[in-house]
């Protein structure tokens, strides 16, 4: 017998294509046009976003490969201990604003290293869900728009990321 859960995924994105295709019928639109320019709008969004997100790609990926991730998380992890963040989180807490396949591979390797039900491991998940690829996320934003003078949106942004992290992980010391 099928769960409730397993049917509504299994029909969840047919009744969102005939809603919208009911909603543009009652609305008399003509679906089918709007559809083709969707995909052409889509098209050059990806021209446009691929050099930014190939050059994001490669710094991290060379961050990572040099060892400088690692040596810089060594470092910090002294002083993010003042924060309560295990140092095994260190350089997950480094990666995970410029890469979200280089931060699964940390979480990957904390939990075969440390185990998922540990409180390294518990901890390690709430860094990744608690946080966002920044760098990535704004590479995508700002490439499309009109702003060239990020100011301090980065920095904020980093800043929250960092709040969030330290915050859950003092949230979960006491669950």
């Amino acid at each position: 017998m099928n769960s409730i859960p397993s049917i509504i995924s299994a029909y969840i994105i047919p009744v969102i294509f005939l809603t919208v295709l009911v909603a543009s019928m009652i609305k008399k639109k003509n679906s089918y046009n709007a559809f083709l320019e969707g995909s052409k709008s889509s098209i050059n969004l990806i021209v446009n976003v691929f050099p930014y997100l190939i050059t994001i790609m490669m710094a991290v990926e060379l961050f990572r490969a040099s060892g400088l991730a690692t040596h810089l998380a060594n470092f910090m992890s002294p002083a993010l201990g003042v924060f309560g963040i295990p140092k095994e989180l260190t350089e997950l807490i480094l990666i995970r604003p410029l890469s979200g396949a280089g931060s699964i591979s940390i979480l990957e390797n904390i939990f075969a290293t440390y185990g998922a039900d540990t409180f390294t491991g518990r901890a390690a998940s709430v860094v990744y869900g608690s946080s966002e690829t920044v760098f990535y996320i704004a590479t995508i934003y700002f490439s499309k728009s009109n702003v060239r003078k990020l100011g301090p949106a980065i920095p904020i942004a980093l800043f929250s990321t960092f709040v969030g992290c330290v915050v859950g992980i003092q949230v979960l010391r006491f669950m």
